[in-house]
């Protein structure tokens, strides 16, 4: 996905689920714990990523990898951040 602004990251689920959403760099350090076990009703959801990393930084533009989990699911996803 090619994103500028702020990244939208929609997760769908069938079941109430705890979600966690982890946004790497392409060396695999960690940037944003975005979800950490938050709750969500069945149904759609947008997350929003504000390009930040876990410190409150900027980061630059570039390719980010990103796992979402819920449940039992597992994704992993690529996204281009462009400033």
């Amino acid at each position: 996905t090619s994103l500028g602004g702020r990244p939208r990251h929609r997760v769908a689920l069938p079941q109430r689920e705890a979600v966690e959403l982890v946004i790497v760099n392409i060396n695999g350090q960690v940037v944003r714990n975005l979800l950490d076990g938050v709750i969500y009703a069945a149904g759609e959801h947008a997350v929003n990523w504000d390009g930040r990393n876990n410190a409150g930084g900027r980061v630059a533009s570039g390719l980010y990898l990103y796992t979402i989990r819920a449940g039992d699911f597992t994704a992993n996803r690529r996204m281009i951040l462009l400033r």
